[in-house]
């Protein structure tokens, strides 16, 4: 079922999601609910934040790019994370140009570091430790801001937060077109 997604300005964005465990009801079918509400949106990350949950999940997909070839895989590449937590981050900082779900029509670069250490548990609930980097590592990066109540505008710099402002003003009152269903922070 495709869910509305929650736009910058609603509360929810801005809570510490809570961890959950292996019993939360019906964790499969929400888990395949943002994976198709991610798809439907033209999205490669979705935070269960972002569909109204505050709880730590996270889902990611995208098609890997190869670089040798200069080509896109055809298959996406997923990953579900549940409870993630960044352990380390390695590597160099690098900015790139993000965009949100949340936060339509809006793209910055955003400086990260390009490789991190994190530990998460996967749809099952087995428990993994790994090293990623490239896009992988920037969307996780991303996602797990929004466990914690970040949005991506909140690490840009000062000037760059007052040049945007108007915009941002634009997505809370709802002034935004998007393919997609959006639910408004309420007035």
């Amino acid at each position: 079922m495709i869910l509305p997604i929650v736009g910058y300005g609603c509360a929810v964005l801005r809570q510490k999601a809570a961890p959950i465990d292996k019993d939360y009801p019906e964790l499969k079918q929400l888990i395949a609910d943002m994976y198709e509400t991610m798809y439907s949106a033209d999205g490669v990350g979705l935070a269960a934040p972002q569909i109204d949950r505050s709880i730590r999940v996270v889902v990611i997909g995208f098609r890997p790019y190869d670089e040798k070839t200069d080509t896109y895989g055809e298959v996406a590449e997923e990953h579900t994370l549940i409870n993630p937590e960044i352990l380390e981050k390695k590597g160099e900082m690098k900015y790139f140009n993000e965009g949100c779900l949340s936060v339509p029509d809006i793209h910055e670069d955003v400086l990260r570091p390009d490789t991190i250490v994190i530990r998460y548990f996967d749809e099952d609930f087995n428990e993994h430790k790994e090293e990623i980097s490239g896009m992988f590592a920037r969307v996780a990066q991303h996602e797990i801001d929004h466990l914690d109540g970040i949005v991506f505008t909140d690490r840009l710099s000062s000037l760059r937060k007052t040049m945007i402002k108007r915009k941002l003003s634009s997505v809370q009152s709802g002034k935004v077109n998007t393919a997609y269903r959006m639910k408004l922070a309420k007035k």
